[in-house]
Formats: C-alpha cells, structure tokens, sequence
C-alpha cells in the first residue's frame, strides 16, 4: 500500500453541502476589542502554555478496562517517539473505553475528529473515526471518552497491531498525528 493511499484512509468523511465557516485570524480578533482591559486578562488567562504556539495539545491517549489504565503519553514529540517503541498489551475480549485528553488555547476549533487505523500484517483490519466536537480555548485540560468497544478474541485475533492515531479538525488541520503499537493477548 502506497503512503498516499495510507494517508488517505485517515482523512475524516465530509458531510455533503455542510461548508467550513470563514476563520478570522487572531490577531483580527484580537484587535476587536483591544482596549478592553478585563476582556484581554481573560483572554491571556485560556492560554495554559505560551511558548507553545499549537491549538490544540494532546496531552494523553487513555485506554481503560475495569480497573486496568494504561495512559499514553503524547504531549511531546520525545513522549511519542518513547510510545511508539513500547507495546500496549491488552487481554482478549475484554470490552474497553478510550480517552483523549487535551488542551485548546488561543482560538476556537471546529469539528474535531479522533481517527484511528489497526493494521495487522500490514493488512488494515479496522479504521474508526469519532467526532468529538467544537471546542473553545479553556485553561483546564478537556476530554473525550469514546463509545465501549471490544478487543477481538481467539487465537487469530492475538498478536501484535500496528496503529496509526489522528486528531483532525473541519478545516483539516492535523494536530497531531501518531503510530504506537497493541498487542492482544490471552491474559493481561
């Protein structure tokens, strides 16, 4: 499979007639309302890391089954590349929960969605995409849990998976893109 043809299995589906609202810059918005003192302390106040010039952070993927929680890490690139040499082992079967947890500062953003793609010898075995949501810019950490889903099971469906996670807004801004690895096995 060619990388383009990769890139574009993780590329959110478009809603017919529905149009991307015009964005206004920053600095236009900004400068709507400069001379109001209270309203540009509130606005500094939703920026939680100002020498980090991105939107939106993720901060951590979390994958949770009972009393099991693996967090992931993927607020950095060193956090990252560190994830993507680990395994995440999971039992068989079991029914689990995503999280994502993230930050939004400085502008509003539309339509976020989490896409995500399982390969298995470099077959895809399953893609998700999962709205999430507009959300605007907000000092605390904000997150979205996903539906319940089940690990598959049986000797076939253990082993090692290759993923490939996207965060994606409307405007089709990639915020960020990751590959880590699952493996399924009979026990934790």
């Amino acid at each position: 499979m060619s990388n383009q043809q990769d890139t574009d299995e993780l590329l959110p589906t478009q809603t017919e007639n529905y149009k991307v609202s015009e964005k206004k810059a920053v600095d236009e918005l900004q400068n709507l309302d400069a001379n109001d003192e209270s309203l540009n302390k509130w606005k500094a106040s939703l920026v939680r890391f100002p020498n980090d010039q991105r939107t939106v952070i993720v901060q951590a993927l979390v994958l949770q089954s009972g009393d099991h929680v693996i967090r992931m890490d993927v607020s950095n690139e060193r956090a990252i590349e560190e994830l993507s040499k680990r395994t995440v082992s999971i039992k068989e079967g079991i029914e689990y929960t995503f999280k994502i947890e993230f930050v939004v500062q400085r502008e509003v953003v539309s339509g976020l969605v989490f896409l995500q793609k399982l390969k298995r010898m470099n077959v895809t075995v399953e893609r998700t995409e999962d709205m999430c949501g507009s959300f605007g810019p907000k000092y605390e950490t904000q997150e979205k849990r996903f539906p319940v889903a089940t690990a598959p099971s049986g000797m076939l469906a253990r082993g090692l998976y290759n993923i490939r996670s996207r965060f994606v807004d409307d405007d089709g801004v990639v915020h960020l893109d990751w590959t880590w690895k699952m493996e399924i096995k009979k026990d934790w």
